[in-house]
């Protein structure tokens, strides 16, 4: 695999859609102009993209959209996880074929799998397409863990990076100690943690709150690239105020969809059974943001 390291404020951009439940095209395309001045590099068609709620002809099309519309302006790195392996590595080599940067993968979701069966699926992802790959560590939504040790031996086989959306910052340090391949690229897959995770080696911080306050998140980044931790740990704090907020929403997909709407920008709504908020939680969740100056 290529050398591909990325640095920065990553968005697991959300997919909007319409009344019907369609992809929005428009509001796509003006979420991306909107991001893209604001952050450095995108993770379309993940968990907050809604990547497992769509066809598999229905994320082509997305990532066809996203790759368009970005035009090289920072990097795309384009989830294309899926329950299997062969579609996992069908959307790899679309996304490919389009002009991502580079492709990310879940372990292999729904059913429970060893190491062993992990291991072959990226081996196969891996094998498959010439752009980076980086694996997805969220136990929680696929039942399965990467494990330090099988990080490691993932790196030495070509992986190019980790996002863990673990939660425990135990696991991610773990990663630091196991990987020894020295280009290899962490990073952290929740603004929740950015300051214990950048301070010590990590690169980027994928942030579902930088889908629609980008500008908090990137601040936070750079307090802890330059090392400045009175103001990252200001800054770290005041981000999960921010982020306790986007939560009054029962699915964090849905908040981040208001607070676009709030900031006037027109993403249009989740996929059913992903709801729109209620006014009335609409209307608590303004009202906390204008209270920490956040709109």
């Amino acid at each position: 695999m290529p050398k591909f390291q990325v640095e920065g404020v990553i968005p697991p951009m959300i997919t909007p859609f319409d009344d019907e439940g369609n992809l929005y095209e428009k509001g796509l395309r003006r979420l991306i102009d909107f991001l893209a001045e604001r952050v450095q590099a995108l993770y379309p068609v993940g968990t907050y993209g809604t990547g497992p709620g769509m066809s598999f002809s229905e994320r082509q099309r997305a990532a066809e959209i996203i790759v368009e519309q970005v035009a090289h302006r920072i990097p795309v790195i384009m989830h294309v996880g899926c329950v299997d392996t062969k579609s996992t590595v069908a959307l790899a080599r679309h996304a490919e074929k389009i002009g991502a940067d580079a492709v990310a993968s879940i372990a292999p979701f729904y059913y429970e799998h060893n190491d062993r069966a992990i291991e072959y699926h990226f081996q196969q992802l891996m094998g498959a397409v010439s752009i980076p790959v980086f694996a997805y560590n969220n136990p929680k939504l696929s039942r399965n863990s990467i494990s330090p040790g099988l990080l490691a031996k993932l790196a030495e086989q070509g992986l190019a990076g980790i996002k863990d959306s673990s939660f425990d910052i135990l696991v991610y340090y773990a990663y630091l100690r196991m990987v020894k391949k020295p280009d290899f690229t962490f990073i952290i897959g929740t603004e929740a943690l950015a300051l214990p995770a950048l301070v010590v080696g990590g690169s980027a911080c994928v942030a579902g709150l930088a889908n629609a306050l980008p500008e908090l998140v990137v601040d936070l980044y750079r307090a802890c690239r330059s090392k400045d931790l009175e103001a990252a740990a200001v800054l770290q704090q005041k981000t999960l105020v921010v982020r306790e907020i986007m939560h009054l929403a029962p699915i964090a997909i849905s908040g981040i969809h208001a607070i676009l709407q709030m900031r006037g920008i027109d993403a249009g709504i989740p996929r059913a059974p992903i709801l729109p908020l209620t006014p009335e939680v609409s209307q608590k969740m303004k009202a906390r943001l204008q209270e920490e100056g956040m709109l």
